[in-house]
């Protein structure tokens, strides 16, 4: 009877050094290993900023009707064109930094600042056109006749006034 006690204490305590050796193992291979080594064609930080403002516009413009009136177009492939790029070296880089958490994190936050100020930009420059228009409108109701020319040279002040803002 004794025997089989001893037996079974030993057993027990053999049963707990596998258990403990099996948790060990487990919590070793639960470490993050997901930081991927850097590519050798690597878009640099303040390029993928912008590249990412630019695929943020133009996934958000899928959805807008363009001059011919056309929805849902596919403009990444223009984008990709634009920084002369490739969708697998962004996807390389995009996997780099997705590793680096922190680094990814910047990214974003400048894109996403970088975009409110565009946004800023292009609200008060809208706002600027609107009151030109309306301007122009309360002028025509009120009866005053404007001729061909100075029409056109309004439309091509706003013209000018929207490439201005544009380029910079």
């Amino acid at each position: 009877m004794i025997k089989l006690k001893e037996r079974e204490l030993l057993l027990i305590d053999k049963m707990k050094k596998l258990i403990s050796i099996f948790v060990l193992i487990f919590l070793g291979s639960c470490t993050s290993n997901t930081i991927f080594e850097k590519p050798k064609n690597l878009i640099p930080k303040d390029s993928m900023s912008l590249l990412i403002q630019e695929m943020m516009i133009a996934s958000s413009s899928k959805f807008m009707k363009n001059k011919n009136n056309q929805k849902k177009l596919e403009y990444m492939s223009l984008v990709y064109d634009r920084f002369k790029i490739d969708s697998v070296r962004f996807q390389s880089s995009n996997l780099y930094y997705l590793s680096k958490i922190d680094l990814y994190q910047e990214i974003f936050e400048d894109a996403k600042i970088s975009l409110e100020t565009k946004k800023e930009k292009y609200s008060t420059l809208k706002k600027e056109l609107d009151s030109l228009k309306k301007d122009s409108l309360s002028k025509i109701k009120k009866g005053k006749i404007i001729n061909k020319d100075s029409s056109f040279k309004k439309k091509n002040f706003t013209d000018n006034l929207l490439k201005r803002e544009l380029n910079n």
